[in-house]
């Protein structure tokens, strides 16, 4: 029973590059968790002003999305292991950046800004290169432990990472968690390096404006896709509650637990990531989507809901839990049924649909606890989530049928998978 609930290794034990990716993941998430704590707080300290620091978003969010559109584009074009090695060195130099500012005398506040913007370019389009790397070193049966071993690797990091990151911005200064994220860059371009170039499909299109267009049709073509990337924003959208747990553990005098609000969110992911030997067995993922995003909004309704901060806690994690199983569904769906020719550009819509939310979000939740209340931002959030599920769930049948072993698109896909493998 207990080897039934352990993540399924077969993608880890036939791939060496699966197993390379993981790891260079995997350090480099370490990393860019240090930064993700350390820029805020040297903000903070610089200019005092929370406005300041909430203009980190701001400044990130036109370049996710216009970079992940044309990252999608570049992805299909170039090869996927080169742009991921050529965006991870750029990480890298920004990192130096940051280091050198913050040795200075005077750091200054707007190459923190400058920063923020390019890591999200970058970010955004290595991502798609990513994304649409992974599923030609996979197996195709072997996707959905694929995409539960990557979403391991993510949670590690989402616990681990911020926790460790205190400490050393706390103990060890600034300077310190910065050059700590120039070093995994550099580990982690070394594992880059030995992975097998992955050229552009002899279908690919040029990158350019056209490309991007003709991926947004085919995503528009594809109900139940769409139905997924509708289904995470909706969900990120209305009940994601980061932006209000400082003031939620102020409401519920446990100033001390907002560090453990925060880790809630990942270390439920990261249960389930360490329990999802199951998934691989589930076939009606659209079904399980939608299902997982409602229990993700029930979950955050009744964190807002609830005064005792123990159970709010738990609920945190419960909530993440769920999120976590949604996001193994949609990648199994995303990587079982999207041509290989396409996948680039299909993963520049996803990094909007799983990214843009939550930003929004943030503006929602910040915005309504100052009209409403923080504990009523957080439980109607989530309470309009489940609704809305429960709505999509009529609107979507496409999505609530979907079965990978019946599905013509995963059909097809199984079909060219096995014959490149004979």
């Amino acid at each position: 029973m207990t080897r039934a609930l352990l993540p399924d290794l077969s993608p880890w034990k036939a791939s060496a590059d699966f197993r390379r990716l993981w790891k260079s993941g995997l350090i480099s998430n370490f990393g860019s968790f240090l930064t993700f704590v350390a820029l805020p707080v040297q903000l903070k300290e610089l200019t005092g002003s929370a406005a300041a620091v909430g203009a980190i978003g701001a400044v990130e969010l036109l370049p996710l999305v216009v970079c992940g559109l044309y990252g999608g584009a570049l992805a299909d074009a170039l090869d996927k292991r080169g742009l991921i090695m050529w965006t991870e060195a750029g990480q890298g130099l920004l990192s130096v950046v940051l280091l050198v500012n913050a040795l200075l005398p005077g750091p200054a506040v707007w190459p923190l800004y400058a920063v923020a913007a390019l890591s999200s370019a970058l970010v955004s389009v290595q991502r798609p290169a990513l994304d649409s790397l992974w599923p030609r070193i996979v197996a195709h049966d072997d996707m959905p432990a694929a995409a539960s071993l990557n979403s391991l690797r993510w949670t590690v990091g989402g616990v681990a990472g911020p926790a460790l990151a205190g400490v050393v911005v706390a103990y060890a200064g600034l300077g310190w968690a910065y050059a700590a994220d120039l070093l995994t860059f550099a580990v982690s371009l070394a594992y880059v390096l030995r992975i097998a170039p992955s050229p552009a499909s002899h279908e690919a299109a040029k990158p350019n404006l056209r490309a991007v267009a003709e991926g947004a049709r085919y995503a528009w073509s594809r109900k139940e896709l769409l139905g997924t990337y509708v289904v995470d924003l909706a969900a990120m959208f209305l009940a994601m509650p980061l932006a209000v747990l400082p003031f939620l553990a102020d409401e519920l005098h446990a100033e001390w637990a907002l560090g453990l609000m925060y880790a809630a969110l990942p270390a439920g992911a990261l249960v389930v990531s360490l329990t999802s030997g199951w998934t691989s067995r589930v076939q009606r993922h659209g079904l399980m989507v939608v299902l997982s995003a409602a229990g993700w909004g029930l979950a955050v309704a009744a964190a807002g809901i609830c005064g005792n901060v123990w159970l709010v806690l738990l609920l945190l994690t419960v909530g993440g839990g769920f999120d976590m199983v949604s996001g193994v569904f949609r990648a199994a769906m995303w990587n079982q049924t999207i041509p290989d020719e396409l996948r680039g550009r299909l993963a520049g819509i996803e990094l909007l649909s799983y990214s843009v939310g939550p930003q929004l979000g943030q503006v929602r939740a910040g915005g309504l606890a100052a009209w409403a209340g923080v504990r009523a931002s957080v439980w109607s959030g989530g309470l309009a989530c489940a609704g809305v599920m429960g709505l999509l769930a009529l609107c979507l049948p496409g999505l609530m049928s979907y079965d990978a072993r019946t599905n013509a698109h995963a059909v097809r896909m199984r079909e060219r998978r096995a014959a490149t493998e004979v």
